[in-house]
């Protein structure tokens, strides 16, 4: 059995103690978060957890296995490098931290250490995720022209870090997962439309190896709550919907032909869309955060490292998270990753 302590218990972290208390193979003896209301609240939830404003009674209990890091993102670090020196394992929340260089610092000290560090990328464990994944490498939608992603929602609204940190991990994680690489350069722009000093939308576009260019939208100010991925080939197209739960998947076989038609006044070659069906593929339900948390404690108990969601891939999202930061700050101008 493996016993995972949970640092935070605001938003995820509740979501954490439920799955990790729900799988077969693992347990959440005791939380930990500074607002004793919270720790009340997880009592009433689960009577049999023990609870501490003091995350490092968590780091002292040689009885805890992991530590499940889901504080705000402004301590990813501090507080998995104080786990990972203590002899834990550890799950981190995304973004693994706020600088490149403290993802490259943590991931050496967990092998030194010789303990896991994943990252919480949930999306990749998304089953609508994998089979875009399954329609890439099979090759039926042909060469990906380009895809676009819209995370948007009237709120909620975050303190410590402004949209694009708060929603583009997870469209940045499904990209480098769907494409297997992370982009080479990245431009964008982030707008202050409430006044505050942080930007409340983001659009950004990121050019993937092989000339594939990617858009990501994210906004809290918006009037419909949108979870939806694109994907253009030059044989199917693609739209994934996280909020369909009937048919989150259409696969459209669609594409675009060019004739050798030659006019008298000139010649050129006429394009013409070719219109097919729509499949909706029964791809089941699993709860993503189950998935994750499986896999996670199933790393553990094997020995195995987690490369669907390791300390390298979180350092790639917050390089890219990053550089499209500077390209904000630059009013758009084109950062190399």
């Amino acid at each position: 059995m493996i016993k995972i302590g949970v640092i935070g218990c605001g938003h995820w972290g509740p979501n954490h103690i439920r799955i990790f208390s729900q799988l077969a193979d693992s347990e959440v003896p005791i939380c930990a978060d500074l607002d004793q209301k919270r720790l009340g609240m997880m009592q009433d939830l689960f009577p049999q957890i023990r609870t501490t404003r003091n995350y490092k009674d968590i780091l002292k209990d040689d009885g805890i296995d992991a530590v499940c890091i889901a504080s705000p993102t402004s301590t990813h670090f501090e507080l998995s490098k104080e786990s990972l020196e203590a002899g834990k394992h550890v799950f981190c929340e995304k973004p693994l931290a706020l600088i490149p260089q403290e993802c490259l610092e943590l991931k050496s000290l967990a092998d030194k250490k010789n303990r896991m560090l994943m990252v919480g990328h949930v999306f990749v464990f998304n089953k609508g995720i994998v089979r875009l994944k399954e329609y890439i490498q099979s090759g039926e939608l042909g060469k990906i022209h380009y895809a676009h992603s819209e995370r948007t929602n009237l709120g909620p609204f975050r303190y410590d870090v402004n949209a694009l940190w708060d929603l583009a991990p997870h469209d940045i994680s499904i990209f480098n997962y769907l494409f297997d690489s992370c982009p080479v350069n990245v431009s964008a722009r982030g707008h202050k439309c409430l006044g505050n000093s942080l930007d409340d939308l983001a659009f950004a576009s990121l050019e993937y190896p092989e000339n594939i260019l990617v858009n990501v939208h994210v906004s809290w100010l918006d009037p419909k709550k949108v979870r939806q991925i694109t994907i253009v080939g030059d044989k199917k197209m693609v739209v994934w919907d996280d909020l369909d739960n009937v048919g989150p998947i259409k696969l459209y076989d669609k594409h675009v032909e060019k004739t050798s038609k030659f006019y008298a006044t000139y010649g050129e070659f006429q394009l013409l869309s070719r219109e097919g069906s729509i499949t909706i593929p029964n791809i089941g339900f699993h709860e993503p955060l189950k998935s994750q948390g499986q896999y996670f404690v199933d790393c553990l108990k094997k020995k195995e490292y987690p490369e669907k969601s390791d300390a390298q891939r979180g350092y790639e999202v917050v390089s890219t998270l990053c550089a499209i930061q500077e390209s904000i700050e630059k009013n758009g101008s084109p950062v190399t990753i």
